[in-house]
């Protein structure tokens, strides 16, 4: 059983999209990678699920895209966090911190 859970929580992934984007624009690997680093391996993210994800946050206008180059000049369709984007990170944040404190609470909950 050393088979570790590294899916994201459900309804979390844009949360973490846009905090990742939120440190620098960037393109899709990226922010996978950028995910599991900070959260030091617990998270992987799918990549069609990112895809998705971050074409449901583009037609939302909480991020935009541009292709640039990368560091390996390559293209790569880079994403960056719009002022909405960043209203709505706030949102989500406050409502993840209300809901994790609550999960909390029932964790530390005795008889």
């Amino acid at each position: 059983m050393d088979d570790k859970n590294t899916d994201i929580i459900q309804g979390t992934l844009d949360m973490l999209i846009l905090k990742t984007l939120s440190l620098e624009p960037m393109h899709a690997f990226g922010i996978a990678r950028r995910v599991e680093q900070i959260s030091r391996g617990v998270f992987k993210v799918n990549p069609g699920s990112l895809l998705t994800a971050l074409q449901r946050l583009d037609r939302s206008a909480w991020i935009d895209a541009a292709w640039r180059q990368t560091e390996n000049s390559r293209r790569a369709k880079f994403y960056s966090l719009t002022r909405a984007g960043k209203k709505q990170l706030e949102v989500e944040t406050a409502d993840w911190a209300r809901r994790s404190s609550a999960i909390a609470r029932l964790l530390k909950a005795e008889a």
